[in-house]
């Protein structure tokens, strides 16, 4: 933790760094006031007793910071921008011209970053008109007029797009990583409230369980640190040069390192996507006028629960699948082997060309399996906590602390890179 701390505070000595600072603190304190801003024509008190014993969306508000639960303007988060960002990374892997761009440097980056934003707007109006549909259906909001929800969902996709634009302002102007910190404010900005709530029905009979919580939480902490830091490093050796039958350098050594945990928390979110189906069509299709249709419902309501064996088994598979797809599609072996091969370099024992690419996919397979279970471990994590303790309200979730952590991490990172940069700087200016 000193490790982690000491960047950030040598950069609170510095001028320049500590007004980033203070704006990305300002940012963030008008995130957090915009998010107690509710939308109108919304039962408020109908809507937290929805939540409240619904222990899945309870779990959705904690991960959106309690702007589901106010139902505020930007109840929709940074998710419609996620989803954008993702739907774009992939098309930039499958499109030849989105490649292309990509590859321009920062003017493709800044190009695809603007596409992002435009596809964001309409996915945030399709996610607003869900989510007005949802409590709708369960008598939250009451008989509106078609401008009435025309204004909602505006004032939703608005909300989104404000977001994005703090984020960007942190990137810019504040410490940068702004959409990463936004949403570490939300999930970290819950802790305060599920513990208030926790401790207030806490009884002696409990404490061993929230002790037991607490280290498990500890330890999820110490595995987060330890996959994302983990790496598998391929040697890769590169031929001695020679010119006019002199040898001009010596071959050097370098290595390709692998990520244990190469897709991040992006197969969390797909397998979220496609796990919330269920719950929602069996809430829509319980109140049909069909029996058939109704049993059916009954059946995915009872099955896909946060608590359930079924709803777990699937979205750990889910989990699994997306980890080892998303890595399939960032990471291609063949690629990398023409690219040490172009620049006259091998893996020492393994032929360059196609005996490379075979050994990376191989290699990659085995710490990508890592990875995946890992990260399904972690989706899960908070419905088995919460059966072993019994406690259903200091669950923030597994993918909450690895989002936190991760933050945390690439801050700290972040600090230290700018502290060497001006320590380089004054040296050179003496």
């Amino acid at each position: 933790m000193d490790k982690i701390l000491e960047p950030i505070l040598k950069a609170l000595k510095i001028a320049e760094l500590r007004r980033k600072i203070l704006i990305t603190v300002a940012i963030v304190v008008i995130f957090r006031i915009v998010a107690h801003i509710p939308v109108s024509g919304i039962d408020l008190v109908g809507l937290q007793a929805l939540f409240a014993s619904n222990q899945f969306l309870g779990l959705l508000d904690i991960f959106s910071g309690g702007t589901l639960a106010n139902f505020s303007v930007i109840s929709l988060g940074l998710n419609p921008y996620i989803n954008a960002s993702i739907i774009l990374q992939l098309l930039t892997m499958i499109v030849p011209s989105l490649e292309a761009l990509s590859k321009e440097g920062e003017y493709g980056r800044q190009k695809i970053n603007q596409y992002t934003r435009y596809l964001t707007v309409p996915l945030a109006a399709l996610q607003a008109i869900g989510m007005f549909a949802l409590l709708k259906n369960q008598g939250i909001i009451g008989s509106v007029t078609p401008i009435q929800v025309a204004a909602i969902a505006v004032g939703m996709t608005a909300g989104t797009i404000f977001l994005m634009w703090l984020g960007e302002l942190i990137t810019e102007y504040g410490i940068g990583n702004g959409i990463s910190l936004l949403i570490f404010a939300g999930i970290v900005s819950r802790i305060p409230v599920v513990s208030t709530q926790t401790f207030s029905i806490l009884d002696s009979a409990q404490l061993l369980n929230v002790a037991l919580l607490i280290a498990l939480g500890i330890l999820v902490i110490g595995g987060v640190v330890f996959i994302n830091e983990g790496r598998r490093q391929i040697p890769v050796q590169y031929a001695r040069r020679f010119i006019g039958g002199r040898e001009s350098g010596k071959g050097a050594q370098t290595y390709l390192p692998l990520r244990v945990n190469q897709a991040g928390v992006i197969p969390i979110i797909f397998a979220v996507s496609l796990v919330l189906i269920p719950s929602f069509a069996g809430s829509y299709l319980s109140q049909t006028t069909q029996p058939q249709l109704i049993l059916i419902g009954r059946w995915l309501a009872a099955n896909f629960t946060p608590d359930g064996l079924t709803y777990n088994l699937v979205y750990f598979l889910l989990v699994v699948g997306f980890t080892f797809f998303y890595t399939a599609v960032i990471f291609n072996p063949t690629k990398i082997a023409d690219e040490i091969k172009k620049y006259g370099g091998f893996i020492p024992g393994i032929r360059p060309g196609t005996q490379t690419a075979s050994f990376l996919n191989y290699i990659m397979i085995r710490v990508t399996l890592t990875g995946a279970i890992f990260l399904g471990s972690i989706a899960i994590l908070p419905s088995i906590a919460s059966q072993i303790t019994g406690i259903k309200t200091l669950v923030i979730g597994g993918t909450g602390l690895l989002i936190v952590v991760s933050v945390i991490m690439d801050t700290a990172k972040q600090f230290e890179s700018k502290l060497i940069e001006r320590s380089y700087e004054v040296f050179a200016s003496k």
